[in-house]
């Protein structure tokens, strides 16, 4: 049979964790760590040998970074959410559940806006004339030049 092992007590493990600990588990590159400080996103401090640590709770932080960024927020959003924590404090259950909803709407926007011009856009070069300026179905008479430049009809803004 095999042996289980036992899990970790969480006060046995070390509760600072250098720069180069932080990114190994947390799967990010040292510089990231660094970016990520710099921007205000993690804190850390210095050692008297002047070293970087930080504290064992910033796994979490980067994690909620990570997913954060990989449905597009961008980092002054997902630092404004996080600053909006007490006390700066790294997201609990709660804390992300709140996050997650009020990021939610924003995505569910951008899938709108997206999926819209992906059908604006094949639905343009579906006709054959690849011109913006002078499409008789989208632009006759070239009507929106008159309300400056941009595309106006594929950004509501």
């Amino acid at each position: 049979m095999a042996k289980r092992s036992k899990s970790p007590d969480l006060n046995e493990l070390p509760q600072e964790l250098t720069v180069g600990q932080v990114a190994a588990r947390s799967g990010v590159a040292v510089s990231a760590v660094h970016f990520y400080e710099a921007k205000g996103l993690i804190k850390g401090w210095r050692t008297a040998s002047n070293q970087r640590r930080y504290p064992r709770v910033v796994l979490r932080r980067v994690a909620v970074i990570k997913v954060a960024q990989r449905v597009g927020l961008s980092l002054s959003d997902i630092r404004a959410a996080l600053n909006s924590l007490p006390q700066g404090r790294t997201p609990t259950e709660k804390d992300w559940a709140a996050l997650s909803a009020r990021w939610r709407s924003d995505l569910d926007e951008r899938i709108a806006r997206l999926t819209k011009l992906r059908n604006e856009l094949t639905n343009c070069i579906g006709c054959g004339c690849l011109s913006l300026g002078s499409c008789p179905l989208y632009n006759p008479g070239d009507k929106l030049a008159r309300q400056g430049p941009g595309p106006r009809l594929l950004d509501p803004e």
